[in-house]
């Protein structure tokens, strides 16, 4: 039992809200399961400034100070570096692949916990109460967050198993339920030259719906695919910085509910994670049905 939160802003008024919004959310949901948590959070101005990459490492196995040193200098430009407990978020004047390139070559083993110009994944072991009061998720600013808390089943309990898994370029994703065939599927994508960091059954996903992405399908078909190749029971949230999707399994037995407003779309394991959100009253609530795709993009429904 996994929680997941998901807030997309359509009305640029509430843009400012987006942290306080989604730490309600969030922290709503930690009787999910606390093992460990994440947070996605697309288009704030202090963690993601604008005209800057952004790189999340996980673990680094170094200072802040070290870190900048030994970026900035591999880069040739100043680099912005803040470490919280595991999550080190990186940011420079530089496109974020060249930014997570420079990362690689100077830290071979370092996990990455998400990378993109408007994209800033924190993650780590332990409660999203705690997650969140330590990045002051209350006070950051943006169109679209996502967040889980993980009760761990498949993998170990480590800062690396937390979700998101954000794997492809400001491309998230957030799982609650388990594939049951996700060993034969990391072996053919590994086949096809795929890296894994993890044995974690939810990276899988995300590296399936990265490699699709990145072979030009929408995120429609994408996710289309993967109800055809994954068993098991899951509903899934899959985001990058323009789009928000969800989607749920044939039998659809975790939970999930979505509102719907003319000034944001919402998700969640539970309508209690939803109920403080200004105008909810109002909201058109539903559960997703089985294998359909809701899909939402900046100023247009998909779904």
């Amino acid at each position: 039992m996994c929680g997941i939160v998901g807030l997309h802003l359509r009305n640029p008024a509430l843009y400012a809200q987006l942290g306080e919004l989604l730490t309600r959310m969030l922290c709503e949901m930690e009787d999910r399961g606390a093992d460990s948590a994440g947070i996605a959070v697309y288009g704030d101005p202090t963690w993601t400034p604008p005209g800057n990459g952004t790189v999340s490492l996980i673990d680094v196995g170094a200072t802040a100070d070290e870190v900048a040193a030994a970026l900035g200098a591999e880069l040739g430009t100043p680099v912005t570096v803040v470490l919280r407990g595991t999550t080190c978020l990186v940011t420079a004047g530089v496109d974020s692949e060249t930014l997570l390139a420079a990362a690689r070559t100077l830290y071979r083993d370092v996990l990455v916990g998400g990378f993109g110009e408007d994209l800033a994944v924190l993650k780590g072991v332990g409660s999203p109460s705690s997650l969140a009061k330590s990045w002051g998720l209350a006070d950051a600013q943006g169109w679209q967050g996502v967040g889980h808390t993980r009760m761990a089943t498949e993998s170990a309990v480590t800062p690396g198993g937390a979700h998101p898994y954000a794997v492809g370029p400001q491309q998230c994703l957030v799982h609650n339920g388990s594939f049951s065939n996700h060993a034969t599927i990391r072996r053919e994508l590994r086949s096809a030259g795929v890296e894994f960091d993890s044995e974690n059954d939810t990276e899988v996903g995300a590296r399936f719906v990265a490699h699709e992405l990145a072979a030009g399908v929408d995120i429609e078909s994408a996710l289309h695919h993967l109800t055809e190749t994954f068993d098991g029971f899951y509903t899934l949230l899959v985001s990058n910085r323009d789009s928000f999707a969800v989607v749920r399994d044939a039998i659809a037995c975790k939970p999930a509910v979505i509102a719907e407003t003319d000034d944001w779309v919402a998700m969640a394991s539970e309508y209690r994670a939803l109920a403080h959100l200004p105008g909810i009253e109002d909201a058109r609530i539903f559960e997703p049905e089985p294998e359909v795709i809701y899909a939402w993009t900046r100023g247009k429904v998909l779904a």
